[in-house]
C-alpha cells in the first residue's frame, strides 16, 4: 500500500521546511519563546500540525499567518515550500511608517522632552 506522505509533523520541523526560519534551532527557539501558535494556543516544538491548521508566527516586524496545505518534514525547494502553505499575512506596512525622525548633525544631545517625544514615535 503506498500513502500520499505524512499525515502530521512537527512544527518546528515543518516552520523550517516551509522556510518561515533559516534553521530548525531557530524554530525551536520562537515555538519556546511563544512566538508560535497552531490554531490559536500557543505551542511547544514537538506539536505537531496537520493540513488545515492555522499557524501564526510573531517574528521581525509582522506577524505571519498561515495554513498549512501539505506536510513537510524536510526543507525542500522554494516554489515547494510556497505550495505547501497558503500565506493569510497582512500586507506589510510601507516603510515611511518605519521612518526614524533623525536630529540635525551637530544639534547637541536631546533633552528630556526630546528624548519622550522620540520614544512615543517609536512605540516604547
Amino acid at each position: 500500500m503506498v500513502t500520499g506522505g505524512p499525515t502530521s509533523a512537527r512544527v518546528d520541523s515543518w516552520l523550517w521546511a516551509v522556510r518561515l526560519f533559516k534553521t530548525r534551532s531557530q524554530a525551536t527557539a520562537a515555538c519556546r519563546a511563544g512566538h508560535v501558535r497552531v490554531n490559536g494556543e500557543r505551542v511547544k516544538a514537538a506539536t505537531t500540525v496537520t493540513v488545515g491548521d492555522e499557524v501564526r508566527v510573531r517574528g521581525g516586524e509582522r506577524e505571519r499567518i498561515v495554513e498549512v496545505a501539505k506536510i513537510l518534514v524536510k526543507r525542500v525547494g522554494a516554489p515547494v515550500a510556497a505550495a505547501a502553505m497558503v500565506d493569510r499575512s497582512p500586507a506589510p506596512l510601507p516603510r515611511e511608517v518605519y521612518a526614524v525622525p533623525r536630529r540635525d548633525r551637530g544639534a547637541g544631545r536631546p533633552t528630556k522632552r526630546d528624548r519622550r517625544e522620540i520614544e512615543r514615535l517609536r512605540g516604547y
